[in-house]
């Protein structure tokens, strides 16, 4: 439930309490409410520069708490955007808080990009503002600061709580006869009058309370429906494995890798003094060596302890972060690290796509399956096919990944598989199944009992420099 949307009833309901009271003969309640503004329990206050210490203080100490709290803690990107807006906000730095802005300093896009394009600080932003809803549902009463990102803006809100008129004393003040009265038989009459009005004013205060509560009660379970979906398709996507008694394996491959010995390197340094004198040097630098000449197969040895692609390593960490907050078991294997038995044995996510035998071996004849040359290829004579466009090693391009989520696997456990044609597509197949707010949107088209179904996704996205954008599912098949 919104704050405006509960200012809303909130001012509405007090418009009939003042008519009611009216009604009643409490013409000097009306008057005395419109002034003290009984109905106000929040003192509203846009982003700006913050020179008052102990204010200061509270909007940092409910940044850390914000940051900390389930809705926040399982989106780094969130908690980036998050921590970026508000602290830019209380220093007054109003010009950092540009759509543009935000995406090179938080997302480290080029100063140039094209922000019709890549739509990622707003993106970010709508997350942010429904992981806010989500952690003020449940968040204390006598909380002193609410945050809000308002929608079409990027400079943060802060709602101060204060303390409303109590209301006993307030309509003690509002009760005609009360303070004066013209004659001694006034005197004996009023309260008898004053009697009547109280009980029939009374009897109009609990009915609208009982109307407001009504009201309230069936906001908030509206409201609360669209949270609780948001938060449960998370959870029911991955339920076969949180349900587990095993912990889940998140499984990636090693490919062999082959690298220079030490002879060729220390040839090259002594015509080229200074260079791969160290390890870190041959490690991280590449050899230039003549393309024209010529070196033997015993010139290159094989290097068993490098090789895990960065994409894997990406979507491995988005979802060993989702285990962790969800409090879930689970372990890392690499390369020879598992076999098919340990896969019978526990639920498991695959993660890489031609570079993970498994990733080949699941995927194999369902509808969407890994075929080299050709990408992502949709089994049947008139399949289509999606392979990344443009050249990865050129850091913006698109790319395609599938999310494959089988009930009952060839392994006879719960099996995911992430990957794409390049590492952006394993990277972004990862970032969908570890947000509640990408699996949210990707599964609104998809069958009501997707739950108990097999089923795949194939997602879009763009990379601008190197960093895959937000992605959409362009195709999905359940069964």
């Amino acid at each position: 439930m919104s704050y405006d949307f509960v200012c809303a009833i909130l001012n509405q309901a007090y418009g009939f309490f003042q008519i009611a009271m009216y009604d009643c003969g409490a013409r000097h309640f009306g008057e005395m409410g419109s002034s003290t503004d009984l109905h106000k329990t929040e003192e509203h206050e846009k982003g700006g520069l913050v020179t008052e210490g102990g204010k200061r203080d509270v909007i940092l100490a409910e940044l850390e708490k914000l940051l900390e709290s389930k809705p926040f803690r399982t989106s780094s990107r969130s908690r980036l955007f998050l921590r970026y807006v508000v602290l830019h906000s209380v220093n007054g730095q109003s010009e950092k808080l540009k759509e543009r802005t935000i995406g090179i300093d938080v997302y480290q896009r080029v100063v140039d990009y094209a922000t019709g394009d890549d739509p990622v600080v707003r993106v970010s932003a709508g997350e942010v503002r429904k992981r806010l809803e989500q952690y003020y549902y449940t968040a204390p009463l006598d909380t002193p600061v609410r945050i809000e990102i308002p929608l079409g803006s990027y400079t943060p809100e802060y709602h101060w709580a204060s303390l409303p008129i109590p209301v006993a004393e307030s309509l003690s003040l509002a009760v005609p006869g009360a303070q004066e009265t013209d004659s001694p038989d006034m005197e004996v009459t009023t309260p008898h009058r004053r009697s009547k009005s109280g009980l029939k004013m009374w009897s109009v205060l609990t009915g609208l309370l009982l109307a407001v509560g009504a009201t309230f009660t069936t906001a908030w379970v509206i409201e609360h429906q669209t949270s609780w979906g948001t938060q449960d398709v998370l959870h029911d996507f991955w339920a076969p494995a949180l349900n587990s008694q095993h912990p889940i394996l998140i499984c990636l491959a090693r490919p062999v890798v082959y690298r220079p010995k030490i002879d060729l390197y220390e040839k090259f340094s002594r015509t080229h003094p200074g260079t791969f004198t160290t390890e870190d040097q041959r490690d991280n630098q590449q050899l230039p060596l003549n393309p024209n000449e010529m070196i033997a197969w015993k010139d290159m040895e094989v290097y068993s302890g490098y090789g895990v692609a960065g994409g894997d390593v990406e979507a491995a960490v988005s979802i060993s972060d989702l285990f962790t907050a969800m409090k879930k078991s689970h372990q890392l294997r690499i390369g020879n690290d598992y076999s098919f038995q340990d896969l019978r044995t526990s639920p498991s996510v695959i993660v890489g796509a031609f570079n993970n035998r498994w990733t080949l071996e699941m995927n194999s004849g369902l509808h969407f399956a890994f075929v080299w040359g050709v990408g992502i290829q949709e089994q049947g004579p008139s399949g289509r096919a999606w392979n990344f466009e443009g050249e990865p090693t050129q850091k913006s391009f698109v790319d395609y990944g599938l999310v494959t989520r089988l009930v009952n696997s060839k392994t006879g456990q719960f099996v995911v598989s992430v990957a794409g044609p390049s590492f952006a597509g394993t990277q972004t197949a990862g970032e969908f199944v570890s947000s509640s707010e990408l699996l949210e949107q990707g599964l609104r088209s998809a069958p009501r009992d997707w739950r108990t179904k097999n089923f795949q996704l194939v997602l879009k996205t763009n990379v601008i420099d190197g960093i895959p954008g937000p992605p959409h599912v362009v195709a999905s098949y359940f069964w």
